[in-house]
């Protein structure tokens, strides 16, 4: 399966959902929504805010690879 680099990412402060593009070889750790200005941070456990709180997991993930190196 190839790996996705698109991802819909939800607040769980206001539920605002938005299409992002993740980093390829890297987590996010932080996201602000763009709505409330919540700082997204990842859940215990969760190596980025995309594997928290997203509709598909980072690229490192998918791939198989574990957590990585940190971005953004």
């Amino acid at each position: 399966m190839p790996i996705q680099t698109k991802s819909v990412i939800t607040c769980p402060n206001c539920g605002l959902s938005k299409e992002e593009e993740m980093p390829a070889d890297a987590c996010q750790w932080f996201y602000e929504c763009t709505f409330c200005h919540t700082l997204l941070k990842p859940k215990v456990g969760d190596c980025c805010v995309f594997c928290s709180y997203a509709t598909v997991p980072c690229p490192p993930i998918q791939a198989g690879d574990g957590c990585c190196k940190p971005h953004g």
